[in-house]
């Protein structure tokens, strides 16, 4: 399920305009989640260094491919300790070149890209509390077309439908929490791959997008 609606671009807009700049891909999301940022002449430098795809980082086998909205489970480690969750990739929202040259500190950087933003529903499952700041939504990725978009440091997870994780407190077993990832991808991608796991997990939980836009 994929959505290109402008409220999304709205929420986006004010905190992107001044704080979002592209990182190397594959890199940790720490800034997106509360973590100090780099500095302006650190994010000037990885905004014009890593604007386009890693072309060396190829999707992994979406042979048992979950559908959209699906869960599977898998473990995560946090700061108190390994914690369980159930996972489902809800959908992923695909911006226009325009918005995505609106989100960067240089629009020429993001030239030919587009911003893909996957909804994610983290589920608690034990064996207790997390506490401290949760970092699973960092181990969420998106793939355009085989080859893994590049993260896009500081973007606002409090778009519509979508909590911050700063604001997640001692996560209780059982609940629940929508954490939003975004990705800037090939402008005209086709096949989207949203996929989630621990840093090295030899089968990360995966799941297949159409992009139609």
């Amino acid at each position: 399920m994929l959505h290109t609606k402008t409220a999304w671009l709205r929420a986006a807009t004010p905190v992107a305009v001044l704080a979002l700049t592209l990182t190397a891909c594959g890199g940790h999301k720490g800034a997106s989640n509360g973590a100090a940022g780099p500095s302006p002449d650190q994010q000037k430098s990885s905004a014009d260094s890593a604007t386009k795809s890693d072309k060396s980082a190829t999707a992994p086998a979406a042979g048992n491919a979950l559908k959209p909205g699906q869960s599977g489970t898998g473990q995560y480690k946090e700061e108190s300790g390994k914690a369980t969750y159930e996972v489902a990739a809800q959908k992923v929202h695909v911006g226009t070149e325009a918005e995505a040259q609106k989100m960067v500190q240089d629009p020429k950087g993001a030239k030919g890209l587009v911003a893909a933003t996957a909804y994610v529903k983290y589920t608690n499952k034990g064996p207790g509390v997390i506490k401290g700041l949760a970092k699973a939504d960092v181990g969420a990725q998106i793939y355009a077309d085989g080859q893994r978009g590049g993260v896009l440091i500081g973007a606002p997870h409090k778009l519509p439908g979508c909590e911050d994780p700063v604001d997640i407190d001692n996560w209780k077993v059982g609940q629940s929490h929508v954490i939003c990832t975004t990705y800037m991808i090939p402008k005209g991608a086709k096949a989207l791959v949203v996929h989630w796991g621990d840093e090295g997990a030899p089968h990360p939980l995966i799941w297949k997008f159409d992009n139609a836009g």
